[in-house]
Order: structure tokens, then sequence, then C-alpha cells
């Protein structure tokens, strides 16, 4: 409980008049008293008056699970303790303030409008980190019936918010259309006719490759048989994710890890979707985490499991050993997808080495991420010696990343480096080629 802002001016104003019948001579000072025990006893019957805090309940949002990088809607309802919603006294106009946990966005405090015998809010917020959030308590801030105290209470707020990776291009369907263009769009004849897995037998009809006939089927038959192929599946995916402290450079709002993580839950639901096997490597000073290949929807959710649980880390990656330690795991030829970055010619050296020796018995593609700061700095318009000096040094590090990134293409890795929004459709479109070439 504390003063209001009214009694504030009132008791200033009163302080300025009991001066004056103080100062002039022939004034009632007698009545300084008076007034004063006016205030206080004004001020007490309107603590009496005033509902305390156990005559109302605080109805929290429900516990929800929220993508990382999008916003969801909370409401807020204080009403009465034991309210039906009829002839019980509400709350009237209240300040609501919550201290939000590191990782989410919200307003700091908001106004509970009343709403007949209840108040209530509805405020947005925004999730900019993965992890298990609890919001704890709330305080609750009401202007007394005289509005001469304003009351602060604390209310328990049992909310728990579950920020996961981003998987809104699956549960969108955006990757099962490109999957079913996969199977049945321009690149099914690919897929079925010229793999190195039997699908079936068909009749031999006219313009068909005469090489494809069976002919100890054929004969068999009585008539000519062909034998339709397909590109074989149960290829091993390895998606290896550095979680060093690049990793945690925001882009778009949002740390580069996450990103990578959305991106590499989309091409594992694509490989699953596709007969493939997907497993989960992450790295940072060291191995941290194996997944082996596997398949079916309950592999998908392990997946996405222990990736939700990777922690945000600020140690520097050591590829050498994570590269190492990965390519002993491996016991047969595998598709591997290294989602990791660079800032500096001595880390990518390292890195290019490490790919080079994992690309001789394996596909590799590299995942990177280009930063929109590095563009922006060199398409801006200098105005001074300062601004010029930046969009020199920016131009001279992505020269530089371009050419480590060309060194890898040289090497027979496959490249995906794209602005954040476009990470997923690159990388799934790039698996689906490598597939469709049966390169694994």
């Amino acid at each position: 409980m504390r003063p209001s802002r009214l009694l504030l001016l009132i008791a200033s104003l009163i302080a300025l008049a009991s001066l004056a019948l103080v100062i002039v001579p022939g004034a009632p000072a007698d009545a300084v008293p008076a007034i004063w025990g006016l205030l206080a006893l004004a001020v007490i019957a309107d603590v009496v008056l005033t509902p305390g805090r156990r005559r109302f309940v605080l109805d929290a949002p429900a516990t929800r699970e929220m993508f990382v990088g999008e916003a969801s809607d909370l409401t807020f309802v204080l009403r009465p303790a034991g309210d039906r919603g009829r002839g019980a006294a509400g709350p009237g106009s209240a300040m609501l303030r919550a201290a939000w946990p590191a990782g989410l966005d919200g307003p700091p405090q908001f106004v509970l409008q009343p709403q007949g015998a209840r108040s209530s809010a509805t405020i947005t917020i925004h999730a900019r980190r993965r992890g298990n959030f609890a919001l704890g308590e709330v305080a609750v801030l009401r202007s007394s019936r005289l509005r001469l105290v304003d009351l602060v209470a604390s209310y328990p707020c049992p909310t728990r918010l579950v920020v996961v990776p981003n998987v809104r291009a699956i549960t969108s369907g955006e990757i099962d259309v490109q999957i079913a263009t996969e199977a049945f769009g321009s690149r099914a004849a690919l897929s079925r006719g010229e793999g190195s897995e039997f699908h079936q037998l068909r009749d031999f009809v006219a313009g068909m490759d005469s090489r494809t006939i069976d002919y100890k089927r054929s004969a068999r038959h009585g008539a000519l048989v062909a034998r339709e192929m397909r590109t074989e599946k149960n290829h091993n995916i390895v998606l290896a994710l550095d979680n060093g402290h690049l990793m945690r450079e925001e882009i778009a709002g949002l740390p580069k890890i996450d990103h990578m993580i959305n991106a590499a839950l989309a091409l594992g639901w694509a490989g699953i979707q596709g007969g493939d096997l997907v497993g989960l490597y992450a790295f940072d000073a060291r191995p941290r985490l194996y997944l082996p290949p596997n398949g079916g929807r309950h592999a998908f959710a392990q997946l996405r499991a222990r990736a939700a649980d990777l922690s945000y880390r600020s140690i520097e990656t050591n590829h050498t050993l994570a590269m190492t330690h990965l390519g002993q795991r491996l016991s047969r030829r595998c598709l591997v997808v290294v989602f990791s970055d660079f800032v500096d010619t001595t880390t990518a050296e390292l890195l290019v080495e490490n790919v080079e020796v994992l690309n001789r018995h394996h596909v590799v593609v590299f995942v990177s991420m280009r930063d929109p700061l590095l563009t922006g700095y060199q398409r801006r318009a200098a105005g001074d010696l300062g601004e010029i000096a930046a969009a020199v040094a920016a131009a001279g590090l992505d020269r530089e990343r371009r050419l480590v990134l060309e060194k890898l293409a040289r090497l027979g890795v496959f490249i995906v480096d794209t602005d954040p929004g476009g990470v997923t459709a690159r990388l799934v479109s790039t698996y689906l080629n490598i597939k469709a070439r049966e390169l694994i």
C-alpha cells in the first residue's frame, strides 16, 4: 500500500494552506490540526472500504508451447474470489506488472480494463530464445475506492511458456509439398526409372529402353517384361550442429543456432518422409550429443526433443575434434549436413581441412547464413570517413567469406549459403537433388 498521486496532491495543497494560516496574522491557525485529521480519517475510511487482496483472484494464462521467433497472446483476468459473474463488485481498472524471463519479450506493465465484475487484458509476447520459462508471480496495482491509496499485491502465476524450435514449415505442409513434388512431379520419372533399386516389373511397350528388358522373366511369362528401378532409400543422414559462441549471434531477431535448428528439423522431416534415417550430432569445444540415425515418426519426435534441449553456449568451437569424432562414429557412407559458420581465416582454414577429410568418405553439405548487417553496410550510402571504413571492412569480410565457400565447393562440398529466411527451402532442395542423383 502506498499513497496515490491524488493523496500527495491534496496533502501538498493542505501543507501550503497550513503554512499560510500559520504565517498570516489573524488567520484561524487552530483549524490546521482539524484539516489534517479529516484527511487522515478519509485515508483510513478509504482503506477500510476498499476490498483487500484476498477478495480477488488472478486467472493466469494456461501453460502453452510456442515456436521460437513467433508471438503469442496471453490473457490475464482479475475477478472476485468465488465470483460466478453476478452480484460481486469488480476490482475496477488495475495495472499489472510482470518480470519476463530472459528470452521472452513482453510489456513490463499493462492495464487491466474493467468488464463488468472482472478486469482483463490481452497482451502479445515474443519468444526470442528456446527454453522452459515460468512466470512465477505478478504484481497488481489497484486504486482504492476514493483513489487516495494505491494497493499493490502479488498473485501467483503458474503459467509456463515452453519455447521449442520452429517447425512451422512442417506443420504448414510446406515440406510435404516439396516431398510430393519429388514423388509425383517432374522428378518422378528420374526417381522411378533411373535409380539403382528394383521397384517393380511392368509390360514392355514401344518407346521404352530395351536395356530394361528382363529376358528371363519375359521367357517365363511369354511376353516382354521390363524392370522398373527407383532411387535407393534408407540412406543415413546426420545433422551436425555447431553450438559454439559464434552461433549465439543474432540475425533477423534470432540466434544463428535457432535458425539452424529450424532448418535441420525441416530437413529431418523431409528425410524421414522420404524413407531415410536421420540422426543428430551437436558439438562446440567437444562433442556434446550424438543421436544415431533412425527412421519413422517416433524418430522425428526424439530428434525434435533433443534439438530443443540444446543450450546456448559461449565457448569456441573445436572443428578438428568434432569432425574427427563424427568420422569415427560413422560406419557407412552418409549424408552429413554441417551447420556452422566462421568469421576469421584461421577458423575457416581449420574448418576447410576437417570438412575435406570428412568429404572423402561421405557426402557433405555445408550450411551457413549471410549476415544482412554486412550487406547493409555495403549498400548504404557513406556520409563520412567512418561509414566508408565500415563499408570497406564489410566488403573485405564478405570477400573472404566467399573465397572460403568457393574453396569448399571445389572440394565437392555442397554449399547452402543464403539469408535466414531462405535456408530451409534451399537445404531441402539440395537434399532432394543429392538423393535424385544417388550421390549417397
